[in-house]
Order: C-alpha cells, then sequence, then structure tokens
C-alpha cells in the first residue's frame, strides 16, 4: 500500500430519488469526486443485508449483499422497470434515511423487476457459483419472511435444527420465493462490481469491512451452528463484548455468540476462509472489525445483564492467519481495526501478521507524549483517520472540548478555532501513515448533527447522507491540493 488518500462513505449515504443511497447514477459521480481530487481509496461499511436497526456490523449473512443498495435506475437501464414506473416518486427525507419509507419504495420496485426477469445463463451461472452460501441464505430469508421476521430461535424444532426433511419440504413449496432472494443477489453482484470496475477504472480501490462477530440472528448462526458456542437447542452459551473500562463502569455487552474457535480449527477455519474470500471478490482490501478478538475476546455467560462477569479467552492468534495466507495465496490486503485498549499481544499478533493497523486523530490529545496516536507516534504501517463512524464529525468533537483542551489541540496543530477543520486535515495528510482516511462529513467540514453512529444508541443511527447543496468545491479542492502536496496524489 503506497502512501495514498481516501475518504469513507458507505453507499447508503449518497444522495438518491428514493430515500436510501445505492449502487446507481450517484455511486459513480462519487467515484469521479474522488478520482479528480487526488483520493485513491473508498471506504466503506459492512455491505450485507440489515437486521434490526439497520446496523451494517448485524446483519443477516455474512456473504450477502444489502438489496436496499440496489439501484432502480439500473433496473431500468436493464429493462426490468420503465421510466414511467419511476417517475411520481414520493417526497422522502434528502439528508437521512427514513429506513422503513425507503425499503417500502424499494422494495415495490424490486418486485418488479423479479416478476420480469427470465432466468438465464449468467443467473444459473451466479447460483451455482454461490450456492455454498446462497442456498442456505435464500432458504433462510424465505422462513423467515413466513414466520413475519420471528428470530431463526423461535421457530418450530424442525426448521430451527435444520432437519433434512423438513429442509427439503421449505426448499420445494416455496420456490418461487426463494429464487427471488437468489435474484436479488445477483442484480446486487452485478451493479456492485460494475460500481468496483468503474473505480478501480478511475484508480479508486475500494476498501471493504468484515465485522469480526456475526448477528445471532442470521444464516450464518442457523445454517453452521457449530461455528459457534451453540446449545443443543441453538441457544448461545456465552455472548461477546468488552469488559468494563473508563468509558463504562459495566462493559459492552453486544449479544452476539461467540465463536466456537477449536471446532474451527478442526475444519481448517473454512468458515473465515470463506468469508475472506467472499470479501475479497467484492471489494480490494478488507479492514478486519474488532481486530484484538483474534488474539483473545472478552466472553460473558449468556443471560448476563452486563459484561462484567466475562472472562478474556485465547484466540486463533497468528495460527488464523498463517491458514488464510495458505488458503488464498499469499499475503492479504487486510487492514486490522485496533482501537480501544490493545496490548502487546496484540500488537504482536498485527505485526506478526504483518498488517497496518488504525490511528485516530481525535484521540490523540489527552495530554500524553506517549499517545499513540499523536501525529509524532503515528507509524507508516498506519491508516490513519480524523474520525471514524462511531465518533462524532471531528468539528462537532472540537465544539464540545473545553476552552482549555480546545486551546491545547489549536496550538499543537497551529490554528485557531476559526482554522480548525483545515489543519485537522492537515495533520492527518501529512501524518508518516501510509494511507490517510476521512469520513465524508470532515471532507464537508460538517459539525453535530452529521454524525453516523452512537455506540449504544439503539434508534436514529446509521442514517446520515449528504446532499447535493452540502458539495463544496473549495474543500474538495483542498484535499486534492493536500494529496499532491504531501504524497498522497
Amino acid at each position: 500500500m503506497k502512501r495514498s488518500a481516501g475518504i469513507f462513505l458507505h453507499p447508503t449515504s449518497l444522495p438518491s430519488p428514493f430515500g436510501v443511497g445505492d449502487l446507481g447514477p450517484w455511486a459513480k459521480r462519487f467515484v469521479d469526486i474522488l478520482a479528480d481530487n487526488g483520493q485513491s481509496w473508498w471506504q466503506v461499511c459492512p455491505l450485507g443485508p440489515t437486521g434490526y436497526g439497520d446496523c451494517p456490523y448485524q446483519v443477516l449473512s455474512s456473504f450477502a449483499g444489502n438489496p436496499l443498495m440496489i439501484s432502480p435506475e439500473l433496473l431500468r437501464d436493464r429493462g426490468l422497470l420503465t421510466n414511467e414506473e419511476l417517475s411520481g416518486l414520493p417526497v422522502l427525507p434528502a439528508d437521512h434515511v427514513d429506513f422503513a419509507a425507503a425499503r417500502s419504495l424499494k422494495t415495490k420496485f424490486l418486485d418488479m423487476a423479479v416478476a420480469r426477469f427470465s432466468d438465464d445463463h449468467e443467473f444459473n451461472e451466479f447460483c451455482e457459483n454461490e450456492r455454498y452460501w446462497l442456498d442456505d441464505y435464500a432458504l433462510f430469508m424465505a422462513i423467515k419472511e413466513l414466520r413475519n421476521g420471528a428470530h431463526w430461535n423461535t421457530w418450530e424444532a424442525s426448521l430451527k435444527l435444520r432437519f433434512p426433511a423438513s429442509l427439503d419440504e421449505m426448499d420445494h413449496a416455496e420456490r418461487r420465493r426463494i429464487r427471488r432472494h437468489k435474484f436479488l443477489q445477483f442484480i446486487f453482484q452485478q451493479q456492485w462490481q460494475e460500481l468496483r470496475a468503474y473505480a478501480n477504472s478511475r484508480g479508486v480501490k475500494i476498501i471493504g469491512d468484515i465485522p469480526y462477530y456475526a448477528a445471532y440472528d442470521s444464516a450464518d448462526a442457523w445454517s453452521s451452528p457449530d461455528t459457534f458456542e451453540l446449545d443443543d437447542a441453538g441457544n448461545p452459551r456465552r455472548i461477546g463484548g468488552v469488559p468494563p473500562d473508563y468509558f463504562s463502569a459495566t462493559g459492552q455487552l453486544w449479544g452476539n455468540p461467540v465463536y466456537a474457535w477449536e471446532s474451527m480449527k478442526e475444519t481448517g477455519y473454512s468458515w473465515w476462509v470463506n468469508r475472506v474470500r467472499r470479501s475479497l471478490a467484492l471489494v480490494d482490501v478488507v479492514r478486519i472489525d474488532h481486530f484484538r478478538g483474534l488474539e483473545a475476546f472478552w466472553a460473558v455467560p449468556a443471560g448476563s445483564e452486563t459484561a462484567v462477569n466475562g472472562e478474556w479467552i485465547k484466540g486463533p492468534d497468528i495460527a488464523f492467519f498463517n491458514v488464510l495466507e495458505r488458503e488464498l495465496g499469499g499475503h492479504l490486503p487486510l487492514i486490522a481495526e485496533d482501537l480501544g485498549v490493545i496490548t502487546d499481544q496484540v500488537n504482536a499478533l498485527r505485526k506478526n501478521a504483518g498488517l497496518p493497523g488504525m490511528k485516530v486523530l481525535q484521540f490523540a490529545f489527552d495530554g500524553n507524549t506517549d499517545n499513540p496516536y499523536l501525529p509524532y507516534n503515528i507509524t507508516s504501517d498506519s491508516v490513519v483517520y480524523t474520525g471514524t463512524h462511531d465518533n462524532d464529525t471531528s468539528l462537532g468533537w472540537f465544539s464540545l472540548l473545553d476552552e482549555k483542551a480546545k486551546a491545547f489541540v489549536c496550538e499543537y496543530i497551529g490554528c485557531t478555532p476559526e482554522s480548525f477543520m483545515t489543519e485537522f486535515v492537515r495533520t492527518a495528510y501529512v501524518s508518516n501513515a501510509e494511507l490517510c482516511i476521512l469520513p465524508m462529513q470532515d471532507v464537508l467540514f460538517l459539525g453535530e448533527g452529521h454524525r453516523m453512529n452512537v455506540p449504544g444508541l439503539a434508534d436514529g443511527n446509521w442514517g446520515w447522507r449528504f446532499t447535493e447543496e452540502m458539495l463544496d468545491r473549495e474543500r474538495l479542492g483542498m484535499i486534492g491540493r493536500f494529496a499532491k502536496m504531501y504524497g498522497r496524489a
């Protein structure tokens, strides 16, 4: 990875007349914005179909794409919708996603396209090539729809525990419903790969994201129960989280079932190998979220109300990466999300695996000269961010500091409160990190009210979008100039 720069923006945050950003015309326009302003990377969140809360880190499948990102305009271009059908659209919010309204509108168009599509060689080939995950996913989604979205662990035992005769009966009875889900995955992959090819043709590569944990209510847990610590009834034995720390006296309880690493080791980590292979078929580089869980993870007995009574359990460590490299063909293009309380053992694993880590400038100014996020402590094997999707925007963060802290930041980076954003961005660009990534909100100098996610808040997250009116040529031109000036173009 040579010295370069990029922007973080999830596709759902793009402008679109359908209430949610998608893979249509604006996605290519965003690629042009990147390329025209010296940017080589587009970083996104996980691309999977979201469940409760529409969080891209809690998806219904680790392998599938999110049908909400399918572009009706591209469906029209291939003759599956008409201009008339795409006219007279309801007025939906432009600056955020109303997920219920957008999903309702998109579903109408997707159903029209499904009804008009005739199976062809490309579709049949896709279904055959991806059947190792697609068959279970489509069946899972069909059953879930028939049960009004109910969690798979509440289904009748014959389906919950995957009795072969019951699965065969469902597969036969719901062929049309199952085909619909396979078609949506086929179209998503086609539209995504067309976008990725266009980005690559313009010198822009895409950074994807793999959440460490899989959601409990997912095709993953239902179809591969031996991959997780589940009892004979399909209930989690232990769940993931993080222990009490400075930010929370009771820790964080995530609810995801922890992995049965010993069982996976016996299969050569095949589920994870397939997961990483699938991700690298869709993007150019993959960030591994909660990387520290591969060295050791915090496991809490299921049913606990807090994360206090958990314990650290050893993860697969470097053996895991040795298997990945052997199975997938050499050193892999991965980034380790190594934020939070990181031990020497986690640092050693990252270095032994040869992966760059993450550095976030918002975390740098606590007054400690050995803070690893301070610009002069950032090493070249790093990706530097002004902030992430879990932080406030940088302008929002700065505005909430007390006057003493603001003065320290300004003295450090050489700015006034009025010039803070320009100099904060410059600080990221001038750092030693090989790669510099800015959230789109920071590119546009947006303040509080434009945050993507507040961890621990159940509602109101993941819906931020930018509008065309927010685009500022001067600020886009600034990152283009910085890219040239500091060797990142």
